[in-house]
């Protein structure tokens, strides 16, 4: 009759204490993960000229005509935020929102007018971050600019505000010329829409 093998105390201590610290890092990883991108955003306010190059962009010095090469894309100064615009149908929303901006396809585009509707993850661990995470910071007045078919449409923000998911107002088409943007909140628990919603000023 075969014994079973005993294996010395030593690896079983070493077992365990590998175990411990495996464990230990995936806790820290899951609490730090959806923390680094404040870190990088003041690093980035304070140390760097990303806002004033972003304003730049809304309002340049000169006028100049984007190139044919340049995607849709949308830019917010006030987060640090110069992101391609995604655009697919929307039996494909989850793979397209992992990727980072999508207009949803029901709504209007910056050439027609009436209400634009962006969404974007705030924050994923098998991602990026997720290009709304700073959505929260935006305050009336702030500005955004939309990059569409090489012209470049500026909005001013006219209000934040928190919805619930079953709100699909936000989604209908307005007379005004407006985008929507909204991402889930709050960061930790995701239970609600954290909705930004901006009027149209011009075309520089």
């Amino acid at each position: 009759m075969l014994k079973p093998m005993r294996f010395p105390k030593l690896h079983y201590h070493r077992i365990n204490n590998l175990l411990f610290a495996g464990i230990v890092g995936i806790n820290l990883y899951i609490i730090a993960a959806p923390l680094w991108p404040q870190v990088s955003f003041w690093w980035q306010s304070h140390h760097t000229a990303r806002r004033g190059e972003l304003t730049r962009l809304i309002y340049p010095a000169v006028a100049v005509k984007p190139s044919a090469s340049q995607p849709n894309s949308l830019i917010i100064p006030k987060i640090l935020l110069d992101q391609p615009t995604l655009e697919g149908p929307e039996k494909d929303w989850f793979n397209l929102l992992k990727q980072g901006i999508w207009r949803w396809p029901g709504s209007s585009t910056p050439d027609r007018g009436g209400n634009t509707v962006f969404l974007a993850h705030r924050f994923s661990y098998t991602g990026p971050h997720g290009a709304f995470y700073y959505l929260n910071k935006l305050k009336s007045g702030d500005e955004i600019g939309v990059l569409w078919k090489n012209k470049l449409y500026h909005y001013k923000v006219a209000s934040s505000s928190e919805v619930p998911p079953t709100d699909t107002a936000i989604e209908k088409n307005t007379a005004d010329a407006e985008i929507t943007l909204f991402t889930c909140t709050p960061l930790w628990h995701p239970v609600n829409r954290l909705v930004v919603v901006a009027k149209l000023e011009g075309q520089p």
